[in-house]
């Protein structure tokens, strides 16, 4: 193939199936991006654009190409074309999510600690929901401090309440109190940071990108993906981790070392997410879809005036 004609908007891998899903995302999602500078990321944002205005500099390999629109999706918003920080990226994901939900999993048994660690959860949650939401929907300040205020007050909530129903409950239960406020509070965190979308909707298009309006109910569906995505995200490292922790703690050679429980569960989590993150980034198709008779009726409406039965289903970004 000419690379002339080279479509880098093209998915390199099939995305109506979840294998090529989770191959776009291994490779979006590498925690090792997060470490290029940004010097590197520009560069490779320029590449980008020369290649969609056909102009390839000379000598520039398809695997050169590949990489760069790796860069690209890793780092700069699909709506927006700006660069995310850096908290708030995918990317960031594992290095950032070990660090926080080890510490989370280690020091769990004083509700000082856990208010601290919920927080500090939150904080990061919040920064991630933002950055990948749907860019055409704005959020003003009040409603991002309303949001952050709201989940963080669930997480610490749920987390203080079931840490103190807890003190008689078997010791693994007490482990598990982690996930389930984290579980609370991404039902409450997502939403509430993306309530512009639920209250005014997002923007549908047909198969060809043609905007078609706005719907609360591809709102809905795209975020209820989301959310199930991150309970996803972490549920194998905040559930099965806990249990091989209290099993490894019964050896000799783990009571002599407690001071690195901590450290060790912080580079298990990182096992899981290298994996998780990419995983549950693919349950479902970023480009979200859904039957066009299930629109709002005004909505529908006016597709079928304008368009008859030739759209059957609308797309949106569900954001990450």
């Amino acid at each position: 193939m000419a690379l002339s004609s080279f479509d880098i908007d093209a998915p390199r891998w099939d995305q109506s199936t979840f294998m090529g899903r989770l191959k776009h995302f291994f490779n979006i999602t590498d925690w090792r991006t997060a470490l290029l500078p940004d010097s590197r990321l520009d560069e490779a944002k320029a590449l980008v654009e020369s290649c969609r205005a056909g102009s390839i500099p000379p000598g520039t390999t398809e695997e050169q190409l590949h990489y760069a629109k790796k860069l690209y999706d890793s780092a700069f918003h699909p709506d927006t074309g700006d660069r995310m920080n850096l908290i708030g990226r995918m990317s960031f994901q594992v290095p950032g999510g070990m660090a926080i939900t080890g510490c989370m999993l280690q020091f769990y048994r004083t509700v000082p600690a856990v208010v601290f660690w919920q927080w500090v959860n939150q904080s990061f949650n919040a920064l991630v929901n933002y950055t990948n939401r749907n860019a055409a929907s704005p959020i003003t300040p009040k409603q991002i401090g309303v949001a952050y205020v709201t989940a963080t007050s669930t997480a610490l909530a749920t987390a203080v309440g079931l840490n103190l129903y807890t003190k008689k409950a078997p010791p693994l239960v007490a482990r598990w109190v982690p996930f389930a406020a984290v579980a609370a509070a991404n039902c409450v965190n997502i939403p509430m940071m993306r309530q512009q979308e639920i209250l005014n909707g997002i923007a549908v298009t047909d198969e060809n990108g043609n905007k078609l309006g706005h719907s609360k109910k591809a709102a809905a569906k795209g975020i209820t993906q989301v959310v199930i995505s991150r309970i996803t995200m972490a549920a194998p490292g905040m559930i099965i981790l806990p249990i091989i922790m209290q099993r490894m703690e019964k050896y000799k050679f783990m009571q002599r070392i407690t001071y690195l429980h901590g450290p060790i569960q912080v580079m298990m989590v990182g096992v899981f997410l290298v994996f998780m993150v990419p995983a549950a980034c693919s349950l479902f198709p970023q480009r979200c879809s859904m039957a066009a008779s299930k629109l709002e009726p005004e909505l529908r409406d006016a597709i079928v005036s304008q368009y008859g039965d030739a759209v059957q289903r609308v797309y949106f970004n569900k954001g990450l």
